[in-house]
């Protein structure tokens, strides 16, 4: 049996995991942590990670950016592996991540869902392929209550085109205030919030009388709490390192 904590148990993501993991044989949720206390399940929520009296197997984070240095510090000083699926973390809150990594196991991805992984795949391919023939744009659209933009998955998505093109790409967010033609060697991202899209991220490349895209729509919050408990039964057991969704389905 594999005893999870859940961070940001109150959260919209938080329940859907929680009845993900009800569907499960084999794991379950045995605490939570949410500044709204109010327990919903048969299980305690904490208003801090501090106070959970639990045996935990692995930790599944959905909560706030701002939590990842308790949260860490519980994980590493508890030996217990985390898989952190909150969005909107700083590059020196990333780098943290990575050096906690020596102590702990830490399955870390700006995406969960499998169909977003396999578009990476793709978009890798697409680049190697088209090469500095066509340019590249990613347009992201997310629900109206969505705080960090762009979406961390538009950047991951990004981050992995720059890896097969030795780091050449510039990243663009808003082109406003410039009054120039688009240089060769820039990504641009763009961001759209509005009504309860859940997720939808297009990478665009656009030739000379020809344009190629890659698309992927989330119809529910649910691909990616299947994404995360997945990633927890993958995580129990592991030795410290970081590990992501190439890890997951190799």
């Amino acid at each position: 049996m594999i005893n999870i904590l859940l961070c940001g148990a109150n959260g919209k993501m938080g329940r859907v995991i929680e009845n993900c993991v009800s569907t499960r044989e084999g794991m379950r949720v045995v605490a939570g942590v949410d500044i709204n206390n109010n327990v919903y399940a048969d299980f305690p929520i904490y208003q801090s990670v501090v106070d959970c009296k639990e045996n935990i197997d692995v930790i599944i984070d959905f909560s706030h950016p701002t939590l990842l240095s308790s949260l860490m510090d519980y994980a590493s000083t508890n030996q217990i592996p985390i898989v952190l699926a909150t969005t909107g973390y700083s590059d020196d809150q990333i780098k943290f991540i990575k050096e906690a990594a020596k102590d702990v196991a830490i399955f870390f991805t700006f995406n969960m869902s499998l169909g977003v992984n396999l578009l990476l795949d793709l978009a890798k391919k697409a680049t190697a392929v088209l090469g500095d023939q066509f340019d590249i744009e990613i347009i992201e659209k997310h629900h109206n209550q969505k705080i960090d933009a762009p979406s961390g998955t538009a950047i991951m998505i990004a981050n992995a085109i720059n890896e097969v093109s030795d780091e050449r790409y510039q990243y663009e967010y808003d082109r406003h205030s410039k009054r120039q033609k688009r240089p060769k060697n820039e990504i641009g991202m763009h961001a759209i919030r509005g009504g309860t899209i859940v997720g939808e991220h297009e990478v665009i490349f656009a030739g000379r009388d020809e344009v190629l895209s890659i698309t992927h729509s989330a119809m529910s919050k649910e691909v990616f709490a299947v994404g995360a408990v997945n990633a927890a039964a993958f995580l129990k057991g592991k030795s410290a390192g970081i590990y992501d969704m190439k890890d997951l389905l190799k």
